[in-house]
């Protein structure tokens, strides 16, 4: 497969997750804003702007309705808007290796971005971020049904996975400190999609250790961080057969996929609170360090892109 191929669709797997992550996160963040008083917009407003990586404005106080100007309609790098019009470029560009139903889907949802914009501004944000969900799920549906299990389709499912893995250290990170009690686990497991599944898997027992348990260690849950990472380990093994296989470490982001994965695996999880903050930042730089690495390996040294910058590849 042509670099430049291969490249569009990684980046096109990390963006549609993206979108579909972000546009989740800030569903959960507007209702919790608008059914509780209690909670401080600028503050709450300002947090979520971190997790995500966009630089808050300075000068006056954020409300909901700035926050989803920023977050979801804001043409800055790191909004929905940015990765599904990067999304689509980088689908136009692998037009040759992507079926027409894939094309059509990501074309007919940046069409139908700029009609949605305006009534999310008459009507709030719900209608618009529930469309980019739908619009995500249909993207994955289709990518599954219409691709063949080729290397293009393991470069779209290792950019989903590596973006999943970001997403959920990110959504994590703000809580660290947070009592175990604390609502604000609730909102977390929302925001990942993981709410009615973890009340199953758990009895409706909430804390802030399963919780993190959950969306870290599970092995069945398709968004936690365990998945996700098997799931990118599994396609880089495919994609790497060949004669520097018999060696085992031969290339680098499998091995920093292998290491994440296995320390995540062989974690007790009484011990998994300990120092929670330093675990997930390690899995954020190996996050980093992977996309470093799949980009020296198969992209030709093309320079890596920070999750709150990135910018389309050609």
């Amino acid at each position: 497969m042509l670099a430049r191929n291969a490249e569009s669709l990684y980046w096109i797997g990390r963006y549609v997750e993206r979108a579909d992550d972000t546009a989740r996160i800030l569903d959960v963040s507007v209702h919790q804003l608008l059914e509780d008083a209690s909670v401080d917009a600028d503050t709450a407003s300002r947090t979520l702007l971190h997790v995500l990586g966009i630089n808050p404005p300075d000068g006056a106080p954020l409300d909901v309705w700035g926050l989803t100007e920023l977050v979801a309609m804001s043409p800055e790098t790191g909004s929905i808007i940015s990765s599904i019009s990067s999304a689509r470029e980088n689908t136009r560009v692998a037009r040759e290796v992507v079926s027409s139903e894939l094309w059509e889907c990501i074309n007919a949802t940046y069409n139908a971005v700029p009609e949605r914009q305006r009534a999310a501004r008459r009507l709030g944000p719900h209608g618009f971020l529930t469309f980019v969900e739908d619009r995500a799920a249909m993207f994955a549906g289709l990518a599954d049904s219409t691709m063949s299990r080729d290397d293009g389709w393991r470069f779209l499912v290792l950019g989903r996975s590596v973006e999943r893995v970001d997403m959920i250290v990110r959504l994590l990170m703000s809580r660290v400190g947070d009592k175990p009690t604390s609502p604000g686990w609730v909102t977390v497991l929302r925001s990942a999609g993981a709410h009615d599944t973890y009340l199953r898997t758990y009895r409706g027992a909430l804390d802030a250790s399963r919780v993190v348990q959950f969306l870290l260690l599970d092995r069945l849950f398709p968004r936690s961080a365990f998945h996700a990472l098997l799931q990118a380990e599994a396609c880089l093994e495919e994609l790497d057969r060949g004669p520097t296989a018999r060696i085992g470490t031969g290339a680098e982001a499998s091995r920093l996929l292998g290491k994440a994965r296995s320390d995540l695996e062989f974690l007790r999880p009484a011990e998994l609170l300990d120092n929670l903050t330093g675990r997930l930042q390690a899995l954020q730089t190996t996050v980093r360090e992977v996309g470093e690495a799949v980009s020296r390996q198969y992209f030709h040294a093309v320079p890596w892109i920070e999750w709150n910058n990135a910018e389309v590849n050609l």
